[in-house]
């Protein structure tokens, strides 16, 4: 907190507690009485939760409505001038509804992190990597991925998003609860005309990672795999789903089965139980494809791979965002 509010560039400091049970909300009034508290009733989740903090924090207020939003986990250090960045290159182009800073680990922050990195891509199959790590490879930071670029989408935790796009995109997906729920949001972004950006080496932050929920979690797990075919069910362009999702839900299977060689059960059943829970809910998925449709249309997007990086990795051996063949 010291390091946000050290970094925070006349920007509005607002916590919001997702009905935490112990003793953070005590220790933030007696601490830091100038940062601004929003206490929610109920956890509401990761999506559910943002929703709701920034609807309050849009309409609460006597001042200007903001202009940009930025969503920072609270497991995320920043970095001197790590703010001004985002904001210039959001001022200088209309065009972006989204931009994220370099991620680097907590603990080796020499690394990039998993979650967001250099900035994220999507395969043509909807599964998401990053410049500086693919799957569980993370690369040393050697400012090889220094230079801003439009991606594909931006790391939530730690975004800074244009209030109208925010908007007019009504948030993130409430289903998703949490997990890919940024991506989802870019994706959607991207349909309706806006980029997405990553700002390069001039903005860093540091991430812990796995606050929420361990690396290895079949809670986690059960999240990815659901909100996966829910990505890609929403927002693929009606030529593009068929083939896609078919062989996506293949692929879960087969990283089902290798659960169940490694005697990894609750993994396994994660990944049964994602599927189950997707079609389960298959109407709702079908609205919210329905309601995205006038939008969904083949086009060049930034940050897409056009070949299967599951196959570049566990097949061809490609470890790293460079041996990818674009």
């Amino acid at each position: 907190m010291p390091g946000v509010l050290a970094q925070a560039d006349g920007a509005r400091v607002v916590v919001a507690d997702n009905a935490s049970n112990d003793d953070s909300v005590p220790w933030l009034r007696r601490e830091f009485p100038q940062v601004e508290l929003l206490q929610l009733t109920e956890n509401l989740g990761f999506c559910r939760g943002y929703n709701y903090a920034l609807e309050e924090i849009r309409h609460a207020s006597q001042a200007p409505a903001p202009r940009y939003y930025v969503l920072l986990n609270s497991d995320v250090a920043v970095q001197p001038g790590w703010l001004p960045p985002l904001r210039q290159l959001l001022e200088a182009n209309p065009a972006v509804a989204a931009a994220q800073p370099k991620l680097l680990a907590h603990a080796e922050p020499t690394f990039f992190e998993y979650a967001g990195a250099a900035g994220g891509y999507l395969d043509w199959l909807a599964y998401p990597f990053c410049r500086g790590r693919l799957f569980d490879t993370l690369e040393r930071d050697r400012g090889q991925y220094d230079d801003p670029r439009a991606v594909g989408w931006a790391s939530g935790a730690c975004l800074l998003v244009r209030a109208e796009a925010w908007h007019q995109l009504h948030g993130l997906e409430p289903a998703f609860f949490a997990h890919m729920e940024e991506i989802d949001f870019c994706w959607r972004a991207q349909n309706a005309g806006y980029e997405v950006w990553y700002a390069g080496g001039a903005s860093v932050v540091h991430h812990v990672g796995g606050g929420t929920l361990p690396k290895s979690s079949p809670r986690k797990t059960y999240l990815n795999f659901r909100n996966g075919l829910a990505l890609l069910y929403k927002n693929a362009a009606p030529g593009e789903l068929a083939p896609a999702f078919a062989l996506r839900l293949l692929l879960d299977w087969v990283a089902s089965l290798r659960f169940l060689l490694a005697r990894n059960w609750p993994e396994a059943k994660a990944v049964g139980r994602a599927h189950w829970h997707f079609f389960r809910d298959f109407a709702y998925w079908q609205e919210r494809r329905r309601l995205a449709r006038p939008r969904l249309r083949v086009r060049e997007r930034a940050g897409t791979y056009a070949g299967s990086v599951v196959w570049a990795y566990f097949a061809q051996g490609r470890r790293y965002f460079t041996d990818l063949l674009f």
